[in-house]
């Protein structure tokens, strides 16, 4: 070997032992950052020794000798499981992500920086009761305490060069005001697309394009809501409106993305319809799912102050000291996004010599300017300025150029509180009910059963009382007319207790009408369709168990989607496929590979899907005139118009509805070749909607994907059937229990426990989850211990 060679050979040699050096030293820097399990550890301020057992799963048992001790030991694990999530929650509610990851996210920080949410969360602390404190207190000091006894900061801040803040009481209300912009309208969109539509369509037919229910509609109080009628031609004619320019029609496109909405479903059975004659309650919350998953498991155990022990278990939000959904032996609870109307856009009506000044019901005032200063990561500080009004910040303008603020429940101090700690107390279905009026979290569907069989159903969080309208539209609240009043008492809160069916449903869709609803409020229902299933699945059960109710939450019968595709086989007719192989070889793979569930392999469910989303788009922008998409509701209206097929309302580009029809069937095909060429037979749901779903980290830097996210997965299910399941959204948890019989109780999540990537529970456990699989819904046998002295 020459010498030049053999320089090569060693400075490459070299090279790797290098590599290999640092490979090893961030390995092992990486390993001293995974939480401990076993042995013992010190930790200030305990009153007494709390042990901390394991199950096979990571879920942690906590047993304490007081409450103080059990949040102090909880903040103590989440910091050691799940730090890096819980800091990028408080930093999105106050609007200081770019601090910590840099300018791609400035403008996530303006949005959310407006509502000065940092500001109202140390106001919620300075005002709370002396015992809400204390609970606050133990558990920040218990996650730095947690955070401080970790060999090496998380993981991702060796990343991202950064280190780890402190957590601090305030954090804790930030996590909870974390959840209002995931479940809220935090800018509001829906309301404001309302109101251009109510401007610009003539009321009859705005009545019918922005129904607030539909023939789908279960709600549980109350009946469906019929869909209006179609307005005649002497009301709006498309044949005399000019048509539409052409840069305005829709063209061909791959197959768009899903909109990801929170949503969930829970429902409950009592006694006198189950096997045991125990009443079952089921809570599967449907959240956008990452790594880690949005909840953290756990059971604690200690004093009930009643002479006896409560043993709690369920999920937690890290970032907050109480147990979320689950059960305590005597009662159990789920939620599911409410979807009343929980922002208001109120116009302001500014003076025309003076546009910094607006008016009130108490009279003229000026905006009150705030000045706040965003740290971004690399970059100097930016500033900016908040305008507010005494309803709330300034945070747009209308398509007339009116400004507008955002009313908004979560903006009040009222709206954040630690009542659900009284949930682990709770005997009886009536005391959880009470507490759940009482707490202040984003309301929610509050479903519920006890341990004597009885059932029932409320709102958990305030609600805000209007005066003077409906909150559908943006409207002035200028001379007091229209307004809100202070808050429902507890009192006042819609309620179902011990329904003469014995079940309870809730799935995001409208759950009353009349007074309850007016208290309630639209803030954008989802469709019915979903609910109604449940309702019918659990009509059909007489004895239930809780393997039923977990098959409930895993029914992916597509219900819904059966009548379009009834209407793409009858617009598919021999003269409309004669001559057009494209077309005819739809119409087969429509009439032959419908499973009549949205099953992975199913063609036909894909391609019923898109034609019946392609036509929605096309009718909604001809009779408005606007692109996007109207709400869920939509669907009341679209089948009218499809069934009764008015020619005054039929896009002049067309001769007939059926032409219309054929032209969004053209429209999937194409854009079906354009993203997969021309075989529509691979067109499967599965491929469609395979998992992914990622770590915050991945997102920014894509080759650590292979090492933190979950392996992508072909999953069955869609939005409008029980089973709800997307991309990168779905059940986010699903759990079957029966209080006082735990131990018979159902429960698996997606992703892991830990979200550490070395630890051996950062995916246990979620193959479970995809396969739908029970597994138990107490913690198993431990097989760690950990003692936490004081």
């Amino acid at each position: 070997m020459n010498r030049p060679r053999r320089r090569i050979l060693l400075s490459l040699t070299l090279l790797l032992a290098i590599l290999a050096v640092l490979v090893l030293w961030f390995h092992h820097r990486l390993a001293a950052s995974l939480p401990q399990l076993d042995g013992e550890r010190r930790v200030a301020g305990l009153s007494a020794p709390v042990e901390v057992e394991r199950d096979d799963l990571g879920v942690p048992t906590i047993r304490a000798g007081s409450r103080l001790d059990a949040v102090r030991a909880l903040g103590f694990l989440h910091a050691q499981d799940r730090f890096f999530q819980m800091d990028l929650l408080r930093r999105q509610a106050a609007g200081e992500l770019a601090e910590l990851v840099g300018p791609a996210v400035v403008k996530v920080d303006r949005d959310h920086r407006v509502h000065r949410f940092r500001d109202v969360a140390r106001r919620i602390v300075a005002a709370a009761k002396p015992e809400d404190r204390a609970l606050l207190a133990a558990y920040a000091a218990g996650v730095n305490t947690g955070l401080a006894a970790l060999g090496e900061k998380p993981f991702e801040y060796l990343a991202l060069g950064a280190r780890p803040a402190p957590w601090r009481p305030e954090d804790t209300i930030l996590a909870v005001h974390a959840m209002f912009f995931e479940l809220n309208d935090s800018t509001g969109s829906r309301e404001s697309n309302l109101g251009l539509l109510h401007d610009r369509l003539p009321p009859p037919l705005f009545a019918l394009l922005a129904p607030v229910g539909t023939e789908w509609d279960a709600p549980l109080l109350g009946e469906a809501f019929a869909t209006a009628p179609i307005p005649g031609p002497e009301v709006f004619d498309l044949r005399t409106r000019p048509a539409l320019p052409a840069a305005a029609s829709l063209r061909p496109e791959p197959f768009p993305e899903e909109v990801s909405t929170a949503g969930s479903n829970n429902f409950a059975v009592a006694g006198a319809h189950t096997a045991d004659g125990r009443a079952l309650l089921a809570n599967d919350m449907h959240l956008g799912i990452r790594v880690p998953n949005t909840w953290y498991r756990v059971s604690i155990v200690h004093p009930d102050g009643r002479g006896g022990t409560v043993q709690m278990t369920g999920v937690t939000l890290p970032g907050t000291p109480l147990v979320s959904v689950g059960s305590n032996g005597h009662v159990a609870w789920g939620y599911t996004n409410s979807y009343g109307d929980w922002t208001d856009l109120v116009v302001l009506e500014t003076d025309p010599g003076d546009p910094e000044v607006y008016r009130t019901p108490e009279g003229p005032k000026r905006f009150a300017t705030v000045r706040e200063v965003l740290k971004v990561k690399g970059r100097p500080d930016e500033t900016l300025e908040v305008k507010e009004t005494v309803w709330g910040p300034v945070i747009d303008h209308d398509h007339l150029g009116r400004p507008r603020a955002l009313a908004w429940t979560a903006q009040h101090p009222e709206a954040v509180n630690l009542e659900l700690e009284g949930l682990e107390t709770a005997r009886t279905l009536e005391e959880a009910m009470a507490v759940a009026n009482r707490a202040g979290i984003p309301p929610q569907n509050f479903t519920a059963a006890d341990e004597t069989g009885r059932v029932g159903w409320t709102i958990i969080g305030q609600i805000p009382r209007r005066v003077g309208f409906d909150g559908r539209l943006p409207t002035s609240w200028a001379d007091g007319s229209r307004r809100w009043d202070g808050w429902l008492t507890p009192e006042e809160h819609p309620r179902v207790v011990d329904p003469p069916s014995g079940r309870i449903w809730t799935a995001n869709a409208r759950t009353a009408n009349g007074d309850a609803l007016a208290k309630l409020g639209d803030g954008g229902y989802m469709l019915g369709a979903r609910a109604k299933q449940i309702r019918d699945d659990l009509m059909a059960l007489e004895k239930a168990t809780p393997k039923d109710l977990l098959a409930i939450q895993l029914d992916d019968q597509a219900r819904f989607l059966a009548r379009w595709r009834d209407l793409l086989l009858k617009t598919l007719t021999p003269a409309a496929t004669q001559g057009n192989a494209r077309r005819a070889e739809l119409r087969r793979l429509v009439a032959t590979t419908w499973t009549g569930r949205a099953s992975v392999d199913s063609v036909a469910y894909r391609l019923t899907r898109e034609f019946r989303m392609r036509l929605l788009d096309r009718v909604f922008l001809s009779v408005t005139g606007l692109t996007g998409r109207p709400t869920p509701q939509f669907e009341g209206p679209l089948w009218r118009l499809v069934a009764e097929r008015p020619a005054h309302l039929l896009d002049s580009r067309f001769q007939s509805w059926d032409d219309e029809l054929l032209a969004a069937v053209d429209d999937l095909i194409a854009a079906s070749e354009k993203e997969d060429g021309p075989v529509l037979a691979r067109r499967t749901w599965g491929e469609r909607n395979t998992t992914r779903i990622q770590h915050p980290l991945s997102l920014a830097v894509p080759f650590l994907a292979r090492w933190l996210d979950m392996p992508a997965r072909e999953l069955p299910g869609d939005e409008d059937m029980p089973r709800v399941q997307g991309r990168a959204n779905g059940a986010s948890e699903r759990l079957v229990v029966s209080p006082g019989h735990e131990e018979t109780g159902l429960f698996h999540m997606p992703v892991g426990q830990s979200g550490h990537p070395l630890s051996p529970y950062y995916q246990k456990g979620h193959e479970a989850w995809e396969e739908g699989r029970a597994t138990p819904f107490l913690p198993g046998k431990a097989v760690h211990r950990l003692t936490l002295r004081p």
